[in-house]
């Protein structure tokens, strides 16, 4: 268990770290046509995107960590997100594959001499980019119009939020994306999930820290109010039993609160979803 408690831990970092989707570039650029080509997604990101959009249809494969929405786990699964299989997306006839910043180039060069389009998704610092991507997703799978009215949703919902807790002391808030013997990684204040934790209320103490790395020591010293961690894998009783984070102000109060860190961590469709989840958890008088 503590060997796949691991692995797990491996691969969420991974995609947090490089990040999922955002402003569309690649070697190749699809033109919209009007027949649909069939779609490879290799990100849970796209693959959410792809539902949203009411584009499923046209999905004939996904990794094994698409599972969001639960339909989606029906759809044929071509691997993983680093090393999927050159063999089954040749198998599902795919004309377009759409992957991220962290597919390897011996694959990507593989599906191209195949004469499978791929499209590289790069990740973003920011709502902007991540409404971009949107954009772009939308023009690749004709799905323009959906895709800005999803834009004007998320950004409605955003904008209430702000609205709400603009006036709120902001609480002291640390989000704990891995900790223990693998070191402390946090959201810090260039990244996505930093930005987040900002709109949504909330004080990040590792603001003006850069990456992902943070040291024990700066979150003692830090002492945050609330902690957020991943409601998988057990990670809350590990961490609250762990040494050197039982002293919190967040543990003593029991104000590490577990979260679908998928709403946070995946730039798609439930971001203006993980913002309210964030928001709430800080400020519940606020959305009662």
């Amino acid at each position: 268990m503590k060997k796949i408690i691991k692995e797990s831990l491996k691969i969420f970092m991974m995609i947090v770290i490089l990040g999922i989707i955002a402003g569309c570039s690649g070697s190749t650029n699809p033109q919209k046509t009007e027949e649909q080509k069939k779609i490879v997604s290799v990100a849970p990101s796209i693959t959410e995107l792809i539902y949203a959009l009411g584009k499923e249809d046209v999905l004939v494969g996904r990794t094994d960590y698409c599972d969001y929405p639960e339909e989606a786990k029906q759809v044929p699964s071509i691997g993983s997100l680093i090393d999927p299989s050159v063999e089954k997306i040749v198998e599902l006839d795919a004309d377009i594959v759409i992957a991220t910043a962290n597919f390897k180039e011996e694959t990507h060069k593989k599906l191209e001499d195949l004469g499978i389009e791929v499209v590289t998704l790069y990740d973003s610092a920011d709502l902007e980019g991540a409404y971009e991507s949107i954009a772009a997703l939308g023009e690749i799978l004709n799905a323009e119009e959906k895709a800005n009215n999803l834009i004007t949703e998320m950004q409605s919902k955003i904008a209430e939020i702000e609205e709400k807790v603009k006036d709120a002391k902001k609480p002291k808030v640390y989000y704990a994306a891995d900790f223990g013997k693998n070191g402390d990684f946090t959201a810090t204040g260039d990244t996505f999930i930093g930005q987040m934790l900002e709109i949504a209320g909330g004080d990040n103490i590792a603001k003006d820290a850069t990456g992902w790395q943070y040291s024990l020591e700066k979150i003692i010293e830090n002492d945050p109010e609330i902690i957020f961690i991943s409601k998988y894998f057990g990670l809350k009783e590990q961490f609250v039993e762990t040494a050197g984070y039982k002293e919190l102000s967040a543990v003593k109060n029991d104000k590490v609160i577990e979260i679908d860190d998928n709403l946070i961590s995946r730039q798609g469709p439930r971001l203006a979803e993980g913002i309210e989840t964030l928001a709430k958890a800080m400020h519940p008088d606020l959305f009662e």
